[in-house]
Order: C-alpha cells, then sequence, then structure tokens
C-alpha cells in the first residue's frame, strides 16, 4: 500500500458476512485500508455463493463476491474452537476498526462483543449493523435487506404502481445502501479518535437506512400528512413526472414542472397547449392529468426515443432513458466517472464497480480479486507474531483448518 491513499496504514478486522458490513469494509480497503477478513471453515461466507444464487444473474465469474471483498486478506478462524481467542485478541490489538453484524448474544459467545474487543483495544473503532436496531421488541429478529431495509420501513409499498402487487426489489440494494452508512459511522468514528484518542461503538440498522430512504413520506406521516394514492402510469399525480414509450419501444422517465412546461409544448409540437386553460397552472395539471398522459402517450410514440432525447435535451428539460442493469453496464459515463473500474486477478472478470466515494485528486487503491477461502491465513499469524510452532498447534486444536486449496 503506498502512503498516497487516504487509509494507508488503517487496519481493519471484517468479522462480518453477507454484503452490508462487507461492503463498508471494501470502500475503507478502496482508500488504502489494510483489511483482514475472517470466515468460518467448511463453505466461508454465504455471499460466496450469492452469484450463483437466483436471481441473481448466472455467469461464470463470482462477481458479487469481488464486490464486496475485493482488497482484502482472508483468513479462516472456528471462532467456536476454545483456541480461537489466542488469534482473535492479537488481531483486536492490531486492528484500528472491528466491523461485524453477528447478532447480538452470539457475537458475545464468539468473543466479538463490545466489551470483550474494547478491553483487548480501547482505542477501536468497533461498528456493527442489525436488521432492527439494538432496542426494542425486534431487536434480536433476524434482518435482511429485503425485511428490514424494503418491507418494514414503508419504501417496498410505495415503490410500485396503483393496482399492482408489491414486487421483489433488487436485492443487495438495501445492503450497499447501508453499507455507505457502516463507512461513515466508522469514518465518522475515526474523525473523534484523532480528536479524543477514544475508540468508540458505532453503526445502524437496515430498518434505519430504509427508513432514512423513505424519509419523505416517513418525515410526512409523523406529520400527520395524508398520502396521495400510489402512481398511476395512466392518470399520475403529475403528468409530467411520469414514464413515457417511444416509437422503438424505449421507455423514458420525464422528470420536469410547470416552469418547463412551455419548452415541453414545443418539444412535442403543441405550442398551442399554453393557451389551453386546462393546463393554466398545477391545478390544471393535476385535474386533468388523464387527458395530459394521454396527450404526452400519443406523441412520445410517434417517435423513436433518439429523437426525444435531442428535442428534450435542447430545451433543457430532465429527462433519463430507463435502461436495463444490462444497458448501464456498458454506459460510457460509469468509465468516465470511474464508476466501473478494472479488477485485477480474475481470469473472466475483468471490471467490477467501484464504492460511491471519491475524492477529487486523491486515488483509490486499484481494486484487486478477493481473496480464496483462507488464502492468507499463515501469513497474517505470523505477522501476528506466532511461530510456525504455535500456528501448527493451533490448527490442532481446530482454531484453523489445514490451507485449502485455491479457488479456480
Amino acid at each position: 500500500m503506498t502512503n498516497d491513499f487516504v487509509f494507508s496504514g488503517l487496519k481493519v478486522l471484517d468479522a462480518s458476512s453477507f454484503i452490508a458490513a462487507p461492503a463498508a469494509a471494501t470502500i475503507l480497503s478502496d482508500f488504502g485500508a489494510d483489511v483482514i477478513k475472517i470466515e468460518p471453515p467448511g463453505k466461508g461466507d454465504p455471499q460466496r455463493r450469492l452469484s450463483s444464487v437466483p436471481p441473481s444473474p448466472r455467469a461464470q465469474a463470482n462477481y458479487s463476491w469481488h464486490l464486496a471483498n475485493r482488497n482484502k486478506r482472508g483468513m479462516v478462524i472456528d471462532l467456536k474452537s476454545p483456541a480461537a481467542p489466542r488469534i482473535l485478541k492479537r488481531l483486536v490489538e492490531w486492528a484500528d476498526v472491528v466491523i461485524t453484524n453477528f447478532p447480538h448474544g452470539t457475537r458475545e459467545k464468539l468473543h466479538l462483543g463490545y466489551d470483550e474487543v474494547s478491553g483487548w483495544n480501547p482505542r477501536v473503532v468497533y461498528a456493527d449493523i442489525t436488521g432492527f436496531g439494538d432496542a426494542g421488541p425486534d431487536a434480536g429478529q433476524p434482518g435482511f435487506d429485503l425485511t428490514a431495509a424494503w418491507s418494514r420501513s414503508g419504501l417496498l409499498a410505495s415503490t410500485r404502481d396503483a393496482g399492482a402487487p408489491p414486487t421483489v426489489p433488487v436485492w443487495g440494494s438495501g445492503d450497499y445502501m447501508s453499507a455507505v452508512a457502516i463507512y461513515a459511522a466508522i469514518v465518522t468514528a475515526l474523525y473523534r479518535r484523532e480528536r479524543t484518542g477514544q475508540g468508540a461503538s458505532v453503526g445502524t440498522s437496515l430498518l434505519a437506512t430504509g427508513i432514512w430512504a423513505t424519509g419523505t413520506l416517513v418525515a410526512a406521516a409523523l406529520a400527520d400528512g395524508t398520502p396521495f394514492e400510489l402512481h398511476d402510469r395512466k392518470a399520475p399525480l403529475n403528468p409530467l413526472t411520469n414514464s413515457y414509450r417511444t416509437a422503438d419501444g424505449e421507455w423514458f422517465m420525464l422528470v420536469t414542472s410547470a416552469p418547463n412546461w412551455p419548452g415541453l409544448t414545443r418539444v412535442i409540437g403543441h405550442p398551442e397547449l399554453l393557451e389551453d386553460p386546462r393546463f393554466a397552472d398545477v391545478d390544471g395539471f393535476v385535474e386533468h392529468s388523464a387527458v395530459l398522459t394521454e396527450l404526452l402517450d400519443a406523441e412520445f410514440r410517434s417517435q423513436p426515443f433518439a429523437h426525444w432525447k435531442d428535442a428534450l435535451n435542447r430545451e433543457r428539460i430532465t429527462f433519463s432513458l430507463i435502461q436495463t442493469a444490462e444497458e448501464a453496464a456498458q454506459d460510457p459515463q460509469l468509465r468516465a466517472n470511474d464508476i466501473v473500474v478494472p479488477l485485477e486477478g480474475v481470469s473472466d472478470l475483468k471490471e467490477t464497480i467501484s464504492s460511491p466515494i471519491n475524492l477529487r485528486g486523491v486515488p483509490k487503491a486499484v481494486a484487486k480479486r478477493a481473496p480464496d477461502l483462507g488464502e492468507h491465513n499463515d501469513e497474517v499469524l505470523a505477522e501476528l507474531g506466532f511461530s510456525p510452532a504455535e500456528i501448527a498447534e493451533l490448527r490442532t486444536q481446530g482454531a484453523i483448518p489445514t490451507p485449502p486449496r485455491a479457488e479456480m
């Protein structure tokens, strides 16, 4: 690691699984932190298998594993082994940051509770995530992003059209959103440690980040606001914020407002609508929404998307093509802004997605493959001061496995 990176020299113990918490450690690694990930023996972190579980798209590469665990060193430790605390204590003493998502109760049994960890290292920043928070009747309930971040928060109930049942959103989306929140909590605590010298226990929950994402609607409910009906594409509350289809079958999202109405009338070739009293103000748009939507539908269906792209851009009207994930992956804007970056070390996967945080003019670490299962056991144990004889003893005691074969 070069000293040019923001977090060069920062040491992170990633004692977590699946997406949100490991992805927070990945963001730290993007800025040069040395991250050691520990996994259980056997099959390791379940995210190693996520790319092969429907509805994840099928591919030769283990893309989800490298996305959330790149640039880490990997260890396998059986935390249930009586000898495991010998390793864990040295890892915690080594670390600046410890990240976990084991449930309360389980983490204490595995010697990963905050009291024990901070006793080993009082300056440590201890970060965790739960499904539903640390208190309340459901604090002990397991949660995934689809349940805690999407379903419980009101986000999923609101993200559908009128008359349509709730659907399954992009799984992992709530996790990656929460990863940024955990990262922010860690960085806040590190800043506080720089000022005070004190470690801290920080964290969030999937529910908290889901509520934050649904904040406009939940805040309105707190204000006893009267909710509008669910979106109806054929008669939306505001036909100027709606999806429309073009002659070549593309869909785009129009997001504009009354001040842009004159420009929109020019785009669709109906400047006479400016004199139509039905569309004289916002109340008129709402009252005659179905009529205006039908008119816009007919016009937008008359020309291909390329035509409307040029016309809308000329009038500075905000819109976007509604892309599939496959189309988004090839969008040149992603590479121009280092949103998609090269990935080193994986023969069948040349690129991955960078974290959404950037310091302009400050480099990020080159994205390198995620570790094989237990790949760095001996290397890290030696760095922690264990002799070859002690490492062999730890194997005999069942704290670590025999070296596995490298994954292909």
